[in-house]
C-alpha cells in the first residue's frame, strides 16, 4: 500500500506539468512582478533607513577609533617629551653631583693642607720655644755651676794655700782666672 501511494504521488506533478504545458524553469509572470515589487520595497527600506543608520554607526565607530588613536598618539608624544625632559634633568643632576663632589674634594684637600700648615707652624713654634727654654735653663745651669765651681775652687785653694781667700775681690779674680783656664783646656781638647 505504501508503494502504491508513493508511485501515485510521484506521477502527480508530472501529470500537472503535462496538463498545463508550462516549463517549470521559468516563473509565472504574476509571481515575477510581485517578487520584483517586494524586492524594490525591501531595497528602498534598506537604502532609506537601514544603510544610513549603519553608515552613521560606522562613521561614529571610525571617529571613536581614530579619536582614540589620536589621543593615544598625543599621550605617547607627551610621555616621550616627559621622558626626554626627565633624562635631561637626570643628566643635569649627575653633572651637578659630580661638580659638588669635585668641590667637596677640593675643599677637603684645602682644609687638610691648612691643617698641615697649621700643625707645622705649631710644631716649629713649640720647638723654638723649647730651644729658647733649653738655652735659658742651660745659661742658668752654667751660672749656677760657675758659682759652685768658684766656691769649691776657693775652698780647695784655701786648703791648699793655707790662707783664707775670703776677700771678695781676690776670690772673684781667682775664680775668673780658674774658669778661663778651664775654658782654654776645653777648647784645646775639642780642637784636637
Amino acid at each position: 500500500m505504501v508503494t502504491a501511494y508513493a508511485t501515485q504521488l510521484a506521477t502527480v506533478p508530472v501529470l500537472r506539468a503535462q496538463e498545463e504545458e508550462e516549463v517549470p524553469v521559468f516563473p509565472v509572470v504574476g509571481e515575477l512582478i510581485i517578487g520584483t515589487l517586494a524586492f524594490a520595497v525591501l531595497c528602498f527600506i534598506l537604502l532609506k533607513f537601514v544603510f544610513p543608520k549603519m553608515e552613521q554607526m560606522y562613521q561614529q565607530r571610525v571617529a571613536a577609533i581614530e579619536g582614540g588613536l589620536a589621543k593615544a598618539e598625543a599621550a605617547q608624544n607627551e610621555a616621550n617629551a616627559l621622558l626626554e625632559q626627565y633624562r635631561m634633568q637626570l643628566a643635569e643632576a649627575r653633572t651637578e653631583a659630580s661638580q659638588i663632589r669635585d668641590e667637596a674634594r677640593e675643599e677637603g684637600n684645602r682644609i687638610l693642607e691648612e691643617m698641615r700648615t697649621s700643625a707645622r707652624e705649631e710644631s716649629e713654634r713649640i720647638v723654638a720655644r723649647g730651644a729658647e727654654q733649653l738655652a735659658v735653663e742651660r745659661q742658668q745651669l752654667v751660672t749656677e755651676l760657675r758659682g759652685d765651681v768658684g766656691r769649691l775652687a776657693v775652698e780647695l785653694a784655701s786648703k791648699v794655700v793655707g790662707e783664707s781667700l775670703a776677700d771678695e775681690a781676690r776670690r772673684a779674680g781667682t775664680v775668673d782666672r780658674f774658669l778661663a783656664e778651664l775654658d782654654g783646656l776645653d777648647t784645646a781638647g775639642a780642637s784636637r
